[in-house]
């Protein structure tokens, strides 16, 4: 179905497999015209409920963007590769309504930082290194990256990691808020899953709505009090919501239908 992209549904989590290791899984034309596709299977497949996305190999989750690709580009193009990316992936992502985690098995570099970035949040294998090395080639962070860094580690920090074009190891992500977990790279994908099958357990429409809440309040939207209130509210209207609280009060595990 797709031709650098491997997809397998386990236990309705949507595995996502960016498969160019020969290259390192960078981000070319290709692939970002594919993860639209699949993440537009992701809002649309009921049998899906969560999506992860990893790299092929033990090298890297995806150490760039293709730079062959920008040698033609002038300023036009740039921005129109730049706009391509975010509207069709990266802002999808972040926007999902189901719940899309990157699990980082290597290098994540550049726009491979900036995709696991989108991500709800992330997992790392202990060889992980995450950096936004643009600057050494005359450019910035295109696809969402200056924002996305900085609401997830901070203005000092994230100014220090793109100037100097560094990169992290997975345990100072960690320390930085710009991973979630460290596991050992045999455990990586079985753990991130782990995480996945507990939310799976929860009501699918207030996960939607905690999705939806925490990336206002990422942006600092100065609605972002009242539309926590609105959205509380429209949780009382759903099965679910009653489904959860008799549950509760008969100590028994709810079973959530999602409506």
């Amino acid at each position: 179905m797709y031709n650098t992209l491997l997809t397998e549904l386990k236990n309705s989590t949507l595995v996502v497999t960016i498969n160019r290791p020969d290259k390192l899984n960078a981000l070319n034309k290709d692939v970002i015209d594919e993860l639209g596709k699949v993440i537009e299977e992701i809002y649309t497949n009921t049998e899906i409920k969560s999506a992860l996305i990893t790299g092929a190999g033990e090298k890297a989750f995806v150490a760039g963007a293709d730079i062959s690709e920008f040698v033609s580009l002038d300023a036009q193009g740039g921005m129109a590769l730049a706009a391509k990316g975010q509207a069709n992936v990266f802002n999808k992502i972040e926007r999902s309504p189901k719940p899309i985690v990157a699990a980082v098995n290597g290098f994540a570099l550049g726009g491979g930082c900036e995709l696991a970035m989108s991500c709800h949040f992330r997992t790392a294998s202990e060889n992980a290194k995450f950096g936004q090395p643009e600057v050494n080639l005359g450019l910035i962070p295109g696809y969402g990256g200056t924002q996305r860094m900085t609401q997830l580690i901070g203005k000092g920090k994230a100014m220090e990691l793109m100037m100097t074009a560094d990169m992290v190891g997975a345990d100072d992500a960690k320390a930085l808020g710009l991973v979630n977990h460290v596991f050992p790279a045999g455990e990586l994908l079985q753990k991130t899953m782990d995480i996945l099958q507990k939310i799976h357990t929860k009501a699918p429409l207030a996960i939607s709505a905690i999705i939806a809440c925490v990336s206002e309040a990422a942006i600092c939207d100065s609605k972002g009090f009242d539309k926590e209130i609105a959205r509380f509210g429209d949780c009382f209207a759903t099965s679910d919501m009653k489904e959860g609280t008799t549950a509760f009060l008969e100590k028994r595990k709810a079973v959530f239908n999602g409506k």
